[in-house]
């Protein structure tokens, strides 16, 4: 019984992914028809934009952005604010017991190091490891963070469930290869410095599917290292309840909504573009209900936004760690945002740094979806 419900769950995630990839794939392509476009041209391999988006500035619509991401963010912060000033006052909140810090951690934080200088620093004769420093550099975070998890007395994926620890990288390649398809349709980022031509698909494949790789494990670790500090989501285990009377309908509305953002993409890619980000987690999530799947909102209904919050902050630190590494890597990209290229941290403009937020619920929605990973923060 037990194995005929795992393979229940197993078609069932995978009617879901071909779901979603065939609605990445197709809803953009469909806008680019209805603009009058061929959408023949982006069905190509490397994905690469036709061209870069136009980096332009208007204040009118950086100050609608920055407005309605501040509204958003805003009722959160002040819930955890006042939350954590309440437990200040009351009695004092329990502590995570510690395991210690693990050799292999001490392991991977030189490594991190190492890797980091020769990523940076123009040394002499080390320009090819310079141009493939991105992958080490990310797995030796993740070995750091994984060990920091430990040593605050968190679950760490890769010990409690390695093997589908070690499923998130694949997963998370075949992830990122639909946004860099999406991007074509934008150009919102270009590649710089790579070293391959782009009619070198499989040269370009065996560079790219490695650093890809890194994206799923790297937000689902950082996310469960801020797991252990209660006071980034304390008070988010009760706040605002959402529960729509007739959630199928519900699921289907979004559906059909995330759709028709990844169908304006091609359409007005200048006005529509951040919904590359914000189209991808209501497909998945609305799939996921429509499906009677347990899913990341689930919780929501009786207040508990502390996972999606964290989901959040945890990619918002991960893009912070990718723009700075970023700076001075040889193989490296720019962005092309437009109305909002101004206020750059690191290569990025500031507004840009937004679209961390939901691709954070994505990829948790992600990685429930293709290896079935607990889209619930792990606590201790």
């Amino acid at each position: 019984m037990a194995t005929e419900v795992l393979e229940g769950r197993g078609r069932s995630h995978l009617r879901q992914t071909l779901a979603v990839v065939a609605l990445m794939i197709m809803a953009p392509l469909l806008g680019r028809l209805l603009a009058g476009g061929d959408p023949e041209v982006y069905l190509r391999f490397p994905p690469r934009p036709l061209e870069p988006a136009p980096g332009s500035f208007s204040l009118p619509v950086f100050t609608l952005y920055a407005v309605l991401i501040v509204g958003t963010l805003l009722p959160f912060v002040v819930r955890i604010i006042v939350a954590n000033r309440r437990t200040a006052d009351g009695a004092p909140a329990p502590r995570t017991a510690s395991a210690g810090w693990p050799r292999w951690g001490s392991v991977a934080l030189v490594a991190l190091l190492i890797v980091w200088v020769i990523a940076w620093v123009p040394i002499p004769g080390f320009e090819t490891l310079r141009r493939y420093s991105f992958t080490p550099l990310w797995l030796a975070y993740i070995g750091v963070i994984s060990a920091w998890i430990r040593q605050r007395g968190g679950r760490v994926l890769l010990c409690e469930q390695p093997r589908r620890f070690l499923a998130l990288f694949p997963a998370s390649a075949l992830f990122w290869y639909l946004f860099e398809y999406l991007n074509q349709f934008t150009g919102n980022w270009i590649y710089t410095g790579t070293g391959v031509a782009e009619h070198d698909a499989l040269n370009w494949f065996v560079r790219s599917a490695l650093p890809f790789s890194t994206v799923l494990p790297a937000v689902l670790v950082t996310r469960d290292l801020f797991a252990t500090w209660p006071t980034l989501s304390r008070g988010l285990d009760d706040f605002i309840r959402i529960s729509p009377p007739r959630p199928v309908a519900t699921a289907w509305a979004v559906l059909v909504a995330g759709g028709l953002g990844l169908v304006a993409i091609a359409i007005r890619p200048d006005t529509f573009f951040s919904l590359v980000w914000v189209g991808p987690p209501m497909l998945i999530v609305a799939i996921q209900a429509i499906s009677g799947e347990r899913h990341l909102f689930s919780g929501v209904a009786t207040g508990q936004w502390r996972d999606a919050w964290l989901a959040v902050l945890a990619a918002l630190f991960c893009g912070l760690c990718w723009e700075l590494w970023n700076v001075f890597s040889l193989a490296r990209w720019t962005y092309h945002i437009p109305n909002a290229q101004v206020l750059h941290i690191f290569e990025m403009p500031l507004l840009g740094y937004a679209g961390y937020l939901p691709f954070g619920l994505t990829c948790v929605v992600a990685a429930q979806l293709l290896t079935g990973t607990d889209p619930r923060a792990r606590y201790d």
